[in-house]
C-alpha cells in the first residue's frame, strides 16, 4: 500500500475523530463513537469494516474470529476505540497484537472519554520491514 495513500488515511481519521469528539464530547459509550466513526468515514469516501475479524494460527490449529478489530479502514489502517478516563498498557498491546496479525502499519487508538480529543489520539506502528531485496 502507497504510504501517501496510507497518510491521507490517517489524516481523515483523525479528523473524523477529532470533529466528533467536539460534537458530542465525552461520555458515551465505546459503541456509539463507533458506529459514527464508521459512518463519517464512509461519508468521506473511505472503505471501511466494522468489527473485522482477526483470525490467529498456532501449530496448524486455526482460531477464527479469534478477535474483531473495532475498525479496518482503507484495507491498511486499525482502529481501535475507548471511551474511558485513563487509556491503559493493554489497550495499546491490543491494537499491536492486530497490527501483528494482520501484518499491518499503523494504527490508531481513539479514547473518546478524553476532555480533549488531541489527548485521546494514539498513532501506533508495526515494526514493518519491507520484503524488497537491497541491492
Amino acid at each position: 500500500m502507497e504510504s501517501e495513500h496510507i497518510e491521507q488515511t490517517a489524516k481523515e481519521i483523525v479528523d473524523a475523530a477529532m470533529a466528533i469528539h467536539k460534537n458530542l464530547g465525552p461520555g458515551l459509550l465505546e459503541s456509539v463513537y463507533e458506529t459514527i466513526l464508521f459512518r463519517e468515514l464512509r461519508k468521506r469516501g473511505l472503505r471501511v469494516v466494522s468489527q473485522k475479524p482477526v483470525t490467529i494460527e498456532y501449530e496448524e490449529v486455526i482460531f477464527h474470529d479469534a478477535f474483531r478489530a473495532d475498525l479496518l479502514v482503507e484495507d491498511c489502517i486499525i482502529v481501535e476505540l475507548k471511551s474511558v478516563e485513563r487509556t491503559q498498557p493493554v489497550h495499546f498491546k491490543q491494537v499491536l497484537t492486530y497490527l501483528r496479525l494482520m501484518d499491518l502499519k499503523i494504527g490508531f487508538l481513539l479514547n473518546f472519554g478524553t476532555a480533549f480529543m488531541r489527548d485521546g489520539i494514539f498513532r501506533i506502528a508495526n515494526r514493518y520491514v519491507e520484503t524488497e531485496l537491497q541491492e
